[in-house]
C-alpha cells in the first residue's frame, strides 16, 4: 500500500501580497472593525497586509501553536487575546485553516469574532467567515518564510 501523496503549493511573497490584499476587499463591505487579531505566527503577514488595507490600527495577536516542523501536533494556546472579550465587532486573520482546530479554540474564545483567512482547506473551511482561496486538505502550503531558492524534483519524477 503506497501513502498518500502531499501536494506542494509554494507561495511568494507577491502572491501572499496579492491574496492578502484580495482578502481585505471581501472585507471591506462587513468592516469598520474595531480591531484585528493576528493568529500567530503564520497570520502576521496577512494580518499586517489586511490592517493597512482597512486602516485598523487596533491589533492583538493570539499565540496558539499547532504545528512543529511540518507536523501537526496538540493545539498549545500560548495567549489568547485579552484585548477583543468575546469578539464582538474584532476581526481574527489568520494565514490557513487546516483541520479547523486553533479555528475551533478561536471561536471558543471569541465566537463572536469575524474569522478571515487567506487559505482554506476542506476540514477546517466550514469554521472560516471570510477566506480568498481554497486548496485540498493532502495539499501542503509552503509560506514564503518557509522557503529557501533550490532545485525542486519535476512532479513526474516524485511519484
Amino acid at each position: 500500500m503506497t501513502e498518500p501523496r502531499i501536494k506542494s503549493f509554494p507561495v511568494s511573497w507577491e502572491e501572499l501580497h496579492r491574496t492578502s490584499k484580495a482578502l481585505a476587499w471581501r472585507l471591506l463591505e462587513l468592516g469598520p472593525f474595531e480591531g484585528l487579531i493576528a493568529v500567530t505566527r503564520g497570520g502576521l503577514v496577512p494580518a499586517a497586509i489586511v490592517a493597512r488595507e482597512l486602516e485598523i490600527r487596533l491589533i492583538d495577536t493570539a499565540c496558539i501553536s499547532s504545528y512543529s516542523g511540518n507536523k501537526r501536533g496538540e493545539l498549545d494556546i500560548l495567549k489568547p487575546s485579552p484585548m477583543a472579550g468575546d469578539g464582538n465587532g474584532w476581526l481574527i486573520v489568520d494565514d490557513l485553516v487546516d483541520t479547523g482546530e486553533t479555528a475551533k479554540a478561536l471561536k471558543a474564545m471569541m465566537p463572536r469574532a469575524h474569522l478571515a483567512t487567506v487559505y482554506a482547506k476542506p476540514a477546517g473551511r466550514p469554521l472560516v467567515d471570510t477566506f480568498v482561496t481554497e486548496v485540498s486538505q493532502d495539499t501542503w502550503i509552503f509560506f514564503p518564510w518557509d522557503l529557501e531558492p533550490q532545485p525542486s524534483t519535476p512532479i513526474i519524477g516524485q511519484r
